[in-house]
């Protein structure tokens, strides 16, 4: 399309108090677009909400993006002739997720984020799939060009979804983790040269899945930062001090890196999303043990009391925007405004993304949605060649995979049964087969009334 101005962008999930406000926040800002964002969810209010606030904020002399926020009730409606589609959703409430992170607890087993694999992962992903399934059916059916952006987790089985439904949907995931090792990389390259870059400015090669990237190259220019990244490791073996502002360009994680070091100590690659995530990828025994082993490597166990207080601090804020108090603009450091504006041709770039994989990374199965680099440009996303990792790594990524495949089997067939293969199959879950399936059981009852085939499932059991 060549009318900038008058794009129509459909956020499903457009009651959100984050990832919406990070939207509404990055098109204010970009003045070569405009046009309407319909907010659609099914807490109706809260959409509303939102359409109040981004109205304001594109009211403002000092905001240079205009849109007009819609708050719509009907999925079919929001959807007629958009040109993007954002998808960004709370499969469920807190209540499941606090049982998908805790319940397995009881058991010996630890989750520092519990949304993307695991025990949590895989039955966050049972209640969250079936919602993907509608959401494709309807895109096939309303807005079949549109680019469809997801930010929902687990992000590489929603993308994966999404294409097994409607395989010509032209779809992609997007994550920041990736962007938080190359903060990193600039950091050391500063430590070790002097030079002070964006992270925008390194170059890396990405390979893996979503929340377990590695990278196998990273540069500066001419400067291959591997070695730098090596030398840092070996004389630090206590990793980054938080700290020493000297040695630490701040991420979202804040964290001793130690997961991250340790895994390019044993695989000789770096493993490139927070260690909050990394480790819930890894063997049980090696980082999530017990919460002392948890604190040993400097990372921490995210708890939903926290979540649900952190929602509260959310609504207040809310409040707050509705009766006047002005929305600050800030850099959220995300991407989607930018890739928004190369596929509509203004401006191409390289950025990391989740789409499935056709040939790009070599050990894993075609059509797995893996994480590599693509290349942006007009109505395009082209994935780049990234290779293979070594096979260290790349047999616990294929070990995920193939608990990816039964999982969204288990949705896409309503069996249930091949979940529980991909959840005793899980580096997590290293219980007896008695105890998997007594920690199975009574998390799918604790999330069973948002699971299509739970009755069908109970009466296949008995």
């Amino acid at each position: 399309m060549n009318d900038y101005k008058s794009i129509k962008i459909t956020y499903i999930g457009g009651g959100s108090r984050g990832w919406a406000r990070t939207l509404m926040n990055d098109l204010a800002k970009e003045g070569e677009i405009g046009g309407e964002v319909r907010l659609y969810d099914i807490d109706k209010q809260a959409a509303r909400d939102n359409a109040v606030i981004g109205n304001m904020l594109s009211a403002r002399e000092d905001v240079v993006g205009k849109w007009q926020y819609k708050a719509v009730d009907g999925l079919d409606e929001a959807l007629v002739g958009a040109d993007f589609v954002v998808i960004s959703v709370l499969p469920g409430t807190f209540d499941e997720m606090e049982s998908d992170v805790h319940t397995p607890e009881k058991y010996g087993i630890y989750q520092s984020v519990g949304d993307s694999t695991g025990p949590g992962g895989i039955v966050r992903a049972l209640r969250t799939l079936p919602m993907f399934v509608e959401f494709a059916r309807a895109i096939e059916r309303c807005a079949p060009n549109a680019w469809v952006i997801n930010f929902t987790n687990p992000m590489s089985l929603c993308v994966d979804i999404l294409y097994r439904v409607f395989p010509k949907i032209k779809a992609f995931g997007c994550c920041h983790e990736v962007f938080a090792t190359q903060k990193l990389l600039a950091a050391l390259l500063k430590l070790e040269t002097g030079l002070e870059v964006s992270h925008q400015e390194i170059d890396v090669n990405v390979l893996g899945i979503n929340h377990f990237t590695w990278v196998d190259r990273a540069h500066y220019k001419n400067i291959d930062l591997m070695p730098i990244l090596d030398k840092f490791v070996k004389e630090h073996p206590e990793g980054i001090d938080i700290n020493d502002t000297k040695h630490w360009v701040q991420t979202h994680g804040l964290t001793n890196e130690l997961v991250k070091f340790d895994l390019y100590k044993r695989y000789g690659v770096l493993a490139a999303a927070g260690d909050r995530h990394l480790a819930e990828f890894c063997p049980g025994k090696w980082y999530l043990e017990s919460p002392e082993k948890v604190a040993e490597y400097g990372f921490a166990l995210t708890s939903v009391k926290w979540r649900k207080e952190s929602l509260g601090d959310r609504y207040e804020k809310t409040k707050q925007l509705l009766e006047g108090k002005p929305f600050q603009l800030f850099d959220s450091g995300e991407e989607s405004v930018r890739q928004i504006k190369a596929l509509l041709g203004l401006g191409n770039f390289v950025t990391n993304v989740n789409v499935p994989n056709c040939g790009q990374q070599d050990g894993l199965p075609l059509g797995a949605i893996v994480e590599t680099n693509a290349y942006f440009s007009g109505d395009c996303v082209t994935p780049l060649y990234a290779g293979k990792l070594p096979t260290g790594p790349l047999s616990m990524v294929q070990r995920i995979c193939a608990c990816q495949e039964l999982t969204a089997r288990a949705v896409m067939e309503e069996d249930y049964e091949l979940a529980f293969q991909a959840f005793i199959n899980d580096p997590n879950v290293a219980l007896s087969k008695e105890d998997a399936r007594k920690l199975f059981d009574e998390m799918l009852y604790n999330t069973r009334k948002y699971l299509p085939a739970y009755e069908k499932y109970v009466a296949n059991r008995n």
